[in-house]
């Protein structure tokens, strides 16, 4: 079966662990060159070094996604590097989670924070993106939103808020460049183990038997099903697919 991402080039960020080492690892199955890039250059190295061992072409720019000169930076060597920019999953985020402060209470430094590296982040890659797309008349871009881009939470405020704009700002995008031969798409993850949020229940043991319970799978979701959904969504199979913020939870959204 032919690679369905065969000399493509695709930009990861946050993919120094969980979902973001999960896309990028399936991107450089399907044939992909991937530019790998997070804050955490050890992780980031281990990402490159684990696509070389399986045969896989990669390379590791560091990046601080809430810094619009190191993302300007980080989309310039990516294109130094391979020539073009095919794809781009735009996934580096985190913080607010549940437990914070209810609304009224949320501290202001905070509440930056948690837009700045799930929002702004977001639109500091695209806005150098969608140039070189342009001048190349194609390319795939997809956000990492969650299902509380979808849905609310008590305790998240500044979280569902960011989250809730990565799908606006998806659907914008999807909009304004659909003619220009450029898909712009969300996924909606539900809960997966990564690396955070294994530290999470290592000092909660009761904590994944809830969150599990919260689905009507009955378990977390695994890093390489979000992966495999990013490749799908920016290959040709997608082709008729944009502005399309799409769930992968395990029908948690359904309920």
């Amino acid at each position: 079966m032919p690679q369905t991402m065969q000399d493509k080039v695709a930009l990861v960020t946050g993919a120094g662990d969980g979902l973001g080492r999960a896309s990028a690892r399936a991107f450089a199955r399907e044939g992909a060159k991937v530019v790998v890039s997070d804050i955490d250059e050890v992780g980031g190295a281990k990402t490159v070094s684990l696509i070389h061992e399986a045969g896989g072409e990669a390379a590791f720019v560091p990046c601080d996604v809430t810094s619009v000169e190191q993302v300007d930076t980080l989309v310039r060597k990516a294109v130094d590097l391979y020539g073009r920019l095919d794809c781009a999953h735009n996934n580096a985020g985190g913080g607010g989670g549940m437990g914070r402060p209810m609304t009224h209470q949320y501290p202001v430094e905070d509440w930056l924070h948690v837009v700045e590296i799930n929002l702004n982040s977001i639109w500091y890659c695209m806005r150098r993106e969608i140039p070189i797309m342009l001048e190349q008349g194609a390319g795939a871009i997809v956000n990492t939103s969650s299902i509380y881009g979808i849905a609310g939470a008590v305790g998240t405020a500044a979280y569902v808020a960011a989250k809730h704009g990565v799908v606006g700002l998806t659907r914008a995008a999807a909009l304004e460049y659909a003619e220009q031969g450029i898909r712009v798409n969300a996924v909606c993850p539900a809960h997966v183990p990564t690396t955070s949020v294994r530290k999470l229940m290592d000092d909660d043991p009761g904590l994944e038997s809830w969150v599990s319970g919260l689905s009507p799978s009955g378990r977390m979701g695994r890093p390489e099903e979000i992966g495999e959904t990013v490749v799908w969504l920016c290959s040709d199979y997608a082709s008729f697919v944009t502005g399309h913020a799409m769930p992968v939870d395990g029908g948690w959204t359904a309920q």
